[in-house]
């Protein structure tokens, strides 16, 4: 088969992982970037070696070069590109969130469904390799039923400004921004539960927390110090219909004494944390044993989880691979995010 020509939408910073792992792909060839700022897919484009910088999405679409589409844009244009992307035949890997809201995302399901194209949901940690071991793990049964899951992904202050601040285009904050990763990732080890009911709370009240000059910080180009009306804050307890239970904690601004990220799943014949290291706890002899594999990446490394996120998308496109992170999915991931939020607003425990 050809090389599967790539369109990507988008030159913002997330581009340049798509694009990089694309460019190390010998089955891809980079046709065409597009962004509302010429300028900048430009740019992007001298430097990954993308043959077409377009001024208009319409342009890109419109090639008969593009086999598919990375969409790599603001929260609340994801759908809508999608759509449109499916639309003109090009199968689509999208950056996660699936949308902004669960309508968009019951949308761009059905458009999946009437095109028969491909999308596939920007959840990169699962494709890491420590992830991939665990799901090994677990697929064998080795750790038994999984009835109970924490994630946690705590920043001090970690709101990164501009549009990430911005509730209209990002649909949220830390939550739908990197508390996503961490309740996808228990999620898919858990087997991807039905939920039944949510409680969830979210807090405003340290802001960006832009008095803090002392400490080093991500920030994006279009930083604003005064701009900020997402969540500082959000938890929720997830109930699922075969009784298992997630807890989730994820924050931007917290005064807690130090930046944390965990994930562990827990099973009747054992457990383990793949985050911030893959290990295991398992039982043998009547003994509990703590297991620390022997393998060159224990925990999540960016170059690695795109390169395998990008190379199993193409390998998706060209009918040489199975769907690991499917629309369905990105859904049911949506559906517990927004009910998070409306658990927050109401108060009380809600149903799905």
């Amino acid at each position: 088969m050809s090389r599967i020509g790539i369109g990507v939408i988008g030159a913002g910073s997330i581009s340049a992982m798509h694009l990089q792992s694309y460019a190390a792909n010998p089955d891809v060839e980079l046709v065409a970037i597009y962004d509302l700022n010429l300028a900048r897919a430009q740019h992007q484009a001298a430097k990954f070696g993308v043959a077409n910088a377009y001024a208009t999405l319409e342009e890109l679409l419109a090639d008969s070069a593009v086999h598919a589409v990375s969409i790599c844009t603001w929260n609340n244009s994801h759908a809508e590109l999608a759509i449109a992307a499916l639309e003109a035949g090009k199968n689509v890997l999208v950056e996660k969130p699936l949308s902004k809201t669960v309508a968009e995302a019951e949308m761009l399901a059905a458009a999946v469904s009437r095109t028969g194209k491909l999308l596939q949901v920007g959840f990169v940690r699962r494709f890491s390799s420590n992830a991939k071991l665990l799901r090994q793990f677990i697929d064998a049964g080795d750790l038994g039923e999984i009835y109970y899951a924490k994630a946690s992904n705590i920043r001090r202050i970690g709101n990164p400004g501009g549009w990430f601040a911005d509730g209209e285009r990002a649909g949220g904050g830390p939550l739908i921004d990197i508390g996503v990763h961490v309740l996808d990732l228990c999620w898919f080890m858990m087997g991807s539960p039905k939920p039944v009911t949510v409680s969830g709370n979210t807090y405003h009240r340290l802001g960006n927390r832009a008095n803090i000059t002392n400490l080093e910080r991500y920030k994006v180009s279009d930083y604003d110090p005064d701009k900020n009306d997402v969540e500082d804050l959000a938890n929720a307890l997830i109930r699922f219909e075969n009784g298992a239970s997630l807890y989730l904690e994820t924050s931007y601004s917290l005064h807690a004494l130090e930046d944390e990220l965990l994930v562990g799943v827990y099973g009747e014949k054992g457990g383990a944390e793949l985050e911030p290291s893959l290990r295991f706890t398992l039982e043998s002899h009547d003994t509990v044993i703590n297991v620390v594999p022997q393998v060159d990446l224990l925990t999540f490394n960016f170059d690695e989880g795109f390169q395998n996120e990008i190379n199993h998308f193409v390998s998706l496109c060209r009918g040489e691979a199975e769907e690991i992170a499917p629309v369905s999915q990105g859904v049911e991931i949506m559906r517990m995010l927004s009910a998070i939020y409306e658990s927050a607003a109401l108060g009380r425990e809600v149903a799905l």
